[in-house]
């Protein structure tokens, strides 16, 4: 199917936004562990342009025998922020990179704990695991010996925490087969955080095709690679039915997906020019011979912040008040111009 009329004009991406509010983490965080198991993964909540945090602790080290003595060659702790594309194994792409020296050439003897701080570090992204592509931070402790080096990382979970302007545009589009088939579909915003509510609504204006099942599908599109070597995965993260049974003119379908129960990540646009995370709304319909007819829509996904504007809370109750109040079960808006080609799956 296609879209009939005019386009909609809605602004996607992670990028900030005028008058986009954000809220970091704590100022300071004590991260710190020794040689040996039972490290644990720390997580961090940064803003959306990345915060500038501290990041302190204590990096023990000791010998494997007290009653020996461990020489080598220097101590350091690195913080970084890499890329890691699971087709070009071995290259990650480091987007931050800082080192501290803990201590000089010599030996140990005891059990030793030495203190670090990173000021000013930048977490530009969020941490993301996918089909591809993984993008983490982590710190690493290195012990240089003459032979083999000691090395030990401990994961950093950031999360990019934001609260979008008051505006957010609904989504409204007309679509169907020439003679066919004409529907308008419509979505109450084109920006959702991660925990909120779709609602929206599907009016059959023409109904010539006997329509069997209807579902609204959420697919994640993860593209990686540059040029000619671009890959693009789709993992249709749920399906929503809508509709089992044949509509009729007039009808009206009401829409209430809940995001919460679903994994899922902010939309990642062009990240350090590697990769990106798209989400898309695909509403699907099948008819009794099971040909199918879909049209996506991209949304924006994003990960909500504690700070809310008491205005935006409000005025966005009674957007979705006025919203749902224009739906009415059994009767369908005045027809606009039909569309004139289809798509099929």
């Amino acid at each position: 199917m296609t879209e009939s009329g005019t386009g909609i004009g809605t602004r996607t991406g992670t990028e900030t936004e005028t008058g986009t509010r954000t809220r970091t983490g704590t100022e300071a965080e004590r991260l710190g562990w020794r040689a040996g198991p039972g490290n644990r993964q720390t997580e961090k909540h940064s803003d959306q342009d990345g915060n500038r945090d501290r990041e302190t602790g204590p990096g023990g080290s000791r010998g494997p025998n007290p009653n020996k003595r461990l020489e080598h060659q220097g101590i350091k702790v690195e913080f970084i922020g890499q890329i890691e594309l699971y087709y070009d194994r071995g290259n990650h792409h480091e987007f931050v990179s800082l080192v501290k020296d803990l201590a000089r050439p010599g030996e140990f003897t005891q059990s030793q704990t030495f203190d670090f701080e990173f000021t000013h570090v930048e977490k530009p992204y969020e941490s993301y695991t996918g089909q591809n592509v993984k993008l983490r931070y982590f710190l690493r402790a290195t012990v240089s010996r003459r032979l083999n080096d000691v090395v030990k990382e401990m994961d950093i979970v950031v999360h990019t925490l934001s609260t979008y302007p008051e505006l957010n545009s609904s989504i409204k589009m007309e679509v169907g087969i020439e003679d066919c088939l004409h529907i308008e579909f419509e979505y109450n915003k084109s920006k959702y955080h991660l925990k909120d509510v779709i609602v929206g609504k599907i009016y059959f204006l023409l109904v010539r095709i006997k329509i069997k099942h209807m579902e609204i599908d959420i697919i994640k599109r993860e593209t990686t690679g540059t040029g000619p070597n671009v890959y693009h995965e789709n993992d249709t993260i749920a399906k929503y039915e809508i509709m089992d049974g044949a509509p009729v003119r007039g009808e009206s379908i009401p829409i209430r997906l809940f995001l919460a129960g679903y994994e899922l990540t902010p939309t990642m646009r062009d990240i350090n020019k590697k990769f990106s995370v798209r989400y898309y709304l695909n509403l699907v319909l099948i008819d009794e011979e099971e040909r199918r007819y879909f049209k996506q829509q991209e949304v924006v996904l994003w990960r909500k912040g504690d700070i809310v504007r008491k205005s935006m809370s409000h005025q966005a109750a009674i957007a979705s008040q006025r919203f749902e109040g224009t739906s009415s079960h059994g009767e369908a808006k005045p027809p606009g111009q039909p569309a004139e080609n289809n798509g099929q799956q």
